[in-house]
C-alpha cells in the first residue's frame, strides 16, 4: 500500500507541476498526515518514529535546495510526504533514485535545448555558492542569482520516476529473497 500511495501522490504532483508549475499543499498535506496516521496504526510508536525519520530524511535535502539553490518548496513537501509513507529504508532508496533521475532529466532537457554547457556552469556556480556558504557560515557567499522560471524544470517528474524505479528495485529485491 505504501508504494501505491507514494506513486499515486508523486504522479498527482506531476500533473499539477506540469500544468501550474507548483505542487499544491492540498495534495501533499493530506498525504503527509495520512502517512503518519497509517504508520502509527501499522507500527505503533515505532512506526510513527520511522515515518518521522523518513519524512525528515527525504525532505531535508530539498529544504536545503529550496533555501539556498532555488529549488521548490513543493518538492520538499512532496518528498517529506513520501518519506512519511515509506519510512527510512525504502525512503533512502527513493532518495537515491530521485537524485539520479533528476540528474538524467536535467541533462536531457539541457541537451534537447542545447544548453548543456549552461547547465554545467549553473551547477558549478550553485555548488561553489553552497560550499562558500557552509565554509564561511554565509560570510563570503553573497547572493546567488535567481534562476529564471524558463530554465527551471518540473522536478516532480524526476520524483515520480525515482519513486517508480525505487519501487521496482525494492520489489525485485524482495522477490529474489
Amino acid at each position: 500500500m505504501q508504494w501505491g500511495v507514494a506513486i499515486g501522490v508523486s504522479l498527482g504532483a506531476v500533473v499539477y507541476d506540469l500544468k501550474d508549475r507548483r505542487i499544491p499543499n492540498v495534495l501533499v498535506g493530506p498525504a503527509l498526515a495520512a502517512g503518519f496516521v497509517w504508520s502509527a496504526c501499522i507500527g505503533g510508536m515505532v512506526g510513527l518514529a520511522e515515518a518521522a525519520v523518513g519524512c525528515m530524511a527525504l525532505a531535508a535535502p530539498f529544504v536545503l535546495l529550496f533555501m539556498f539553490a532555488g529549488g521548490g518548496a513543493g518538492d520538499a513537501k512532496l518528498m517529506g510526504a513520501i518519506g512519511a509513507w515509506l519510512g527510512i529504508i525504502n525512503g533512502l532508496a527513493v532518495l537515491v533514485a530521485v537524485a539520479l533521475s533528476g540528474v538524467v532529466f536535467a541533462a536531457a532537457i539541457a541537451l534537447a535545448h542545447k544548453r548543456l554547457r549552461a547547465l554545467g556552469r549553473s551547477v558549478y556556480r550553485k555548488g561553489l555558492y553552497l560550499l562558500l556558504l557552509l565554509l564561511t557560515h554565509g560570510g563570503l557567499a553573497g547572493e546567488l542569482p535567481e534562476t529564471p522560471d524558463s530554465e527551471k524544470m518540473p522536478y516532480s517528474v524526476a520524483v515520480f520516476a525515482g519513486v517508480c524505479i525505487a519501487a521496482a528495485g525494492v520489489l525485485l529485491w524482495r522477490i529474489s529473497q
